[in-house]
């Protein structure tokens, strides 16, 4: 029996347009509805150095590109093999809605309800579906019986398999393991009977029981090598996932770097102190961390000159800096070397929206709290990277601060998900907490 698909028309609310304006192009055959209202709140974000200041001003446009009149008046074609686009104007509240919504007016999200439930009222033969990001307002959209969906073009398909940038091999010969240790040039993949193989810069702990090695795949001449731990800063590794992740930050071959985990794990703290390290090559370090602020406003909104407003924010990167400050007396040359930092400017410290636009030659960038950046930021700052330069990326995926991402749908988790096996990107998840052992039980346990 041949069954006709029913042809669906999508609902977008303003939050997805912000995170994706080229999002009307990826419905595939199905129509798009833009409610008036969206429209009227992306007039508040044409201003601003932002991604959502970008996405709103690049969205608008791709409307004016259509036909202003026909939008209004059934639609026009997106593209080859796309639906159609339309805007829907708003109209009196929905008397089925009357009793469980305020009156519209003042309430965007409401609104954009409110029009959708016309639409499917209206037409029973197509399957209307409003497109959010919003969990709230899906939750309103099913209680009032239409569909709702989050936007997950961009979403990270199983998180279960998600590229940790290294594995254990077990039961491994010991005269292979000897050779690890004792060839510099490092010994051929197909020794290790490893499935499925190995993919550029990816780590491996190599062990039987009896002997054990750290080494990575290097793509460029297709060898295993051994690699060895390395203190950066007075900062010792204190696993193999940290002796990894100080090898990615230190190889001048890779120029991206990620490094995920939870809290405790020394993300940024290895991150600062290989960057300091390697101060002479890069010239400066700079640390930046999106601020996702309460109730997601501005920093504008908080009192103060901007170093007041943004000091709560940026105070755990200045921690880090105090524990390799640590390791050095004062009086030693090291130590007075870190305590003039911040004042030669080697080290810059600031949010990242005051980082975008810049020029990123020669420079040693490190964004903090990565995972509370849309896909899109992520791809802003690494193709402003230039020559002589490394960016590292640092986070804990499954905690986001965002109020429209997830695990699934953030920038740190489409980086690693997109760039795996990329001979210029390396990435290392680290699982042990050392930060201290209630830090670890808590972690564990609360």
């Amino acid at each position: 029996m041949n069954t006709v698909a029913v042809k669906k028309t999508f609902i977008l609310d303003t939050n997805v347009i912000l995170h994706d304006s080229t999002c009307i192009n990826n419905f595939q055959e199905h129509d798009v509805v833009i409610p008036i209202t969206v429209l009227e709140e992306l007039d508040h974000f044409k201003k601003g150095h932002q991604s959502l200041h970008f996405h709103a001003r690049e969205f608008v446009r791709t409307l004016d590109s259509l036909s202003a009149r026909k939008l209004l008046n059934g639609g026009v074609h997106i593209g080859p093999g796309k639906g159609m686009v339309s805007i829907k104007l708003e109209q009196a509240l929905h008397h089925d809605l009357q009793h469980h919504f305020p009156a519209a007016p003042g309430k965007p999200d409401h609104q954009i309800l409110n029009i959708g439930y016309h639409l499917a009222k209206t037409d029973a033969s197509r399957r209307f579906v409003l497109v959010t990001k919003d969990v709230n307002l899906r939750m309103k959209a099913k209680a009032i019986g239409l569909m709702a969906e989050d936007y997950t073009t961009d979403h990270v398909k199983d998180l279960g398999t998600l590229y940790t940038g290294c594995r254990c091999l077990d039961g491994a010969d010991t005269e292979m393991i000897e050779a690890l240790h004792q060839e510099p040039q490092g010994i051929d993949p197909g020794l290790l009977q490893c499935t499925p193989p190995p993919v550029a810069n990816e780590y491996l702990i190599v062990r039987n029981g009896r002997k054990s090695a750290l080494a990575m795949f290097n793509s460029r001449d297709g060898r295993i090598r051994r690699i060895h731990r390395k203190t950066v800063c007075g900062i010792i590794p204190r696993n193999a996932e940290q002796s990894f992740a100080v090898h990615a930050l230190c190889n001048p071959e890779v120029p991206l770097v990620s490094i995920s985990g939870k809290a405790g794990t020394g993300k940024t703290l290895l991150a600062l102190a290989a960057g300091l390290e390697q101060l002479s090559l890069y010239g400066q370090i700079m640390l930046a961390r999106p601020i996702v602020p309460l109730s997601n406003k501005d920093i504008g909104y908080l009192p103060g000159d901007i170093q007041s407003k943004i000091s709560p924010y940026m105070q755990p990167l200045y921690d880090n800096l105090a524990v390799i400050r640590n390791q050095f007396s004062q009086q030693s040359e090291m130590g007075q070397t870190l305590g003039r930092l911040l004042e030669d400017k080697k080290l810059i410290i600031e949010p990242l929206a005051y980082i975008r636009g810049r020029s990123l030659v020669k420079k040693f960038m490190i964004i903090d709290e990565a995972q509370n950046l849309t896909p899109h930021e992520v791809k802003t700052i690494i193709t402003r990277v230039g020559e002589q330069s490394k960016v590292v990326f640092t986070g804990d995926i499954h905690q986001i601060d965002h109020p429209y991402l997830d695990s699934q749908s953030n920038g740190l988790s489409h980086l690693i998900e997109k760039m795996q096996g990329q001979a210029l990107y390396t990435h290392v998840n680290l699982e042990k907490g050392e930060r201290s052992q209630l830090a670890m039980l808590a972690s564990e346990l609360l």
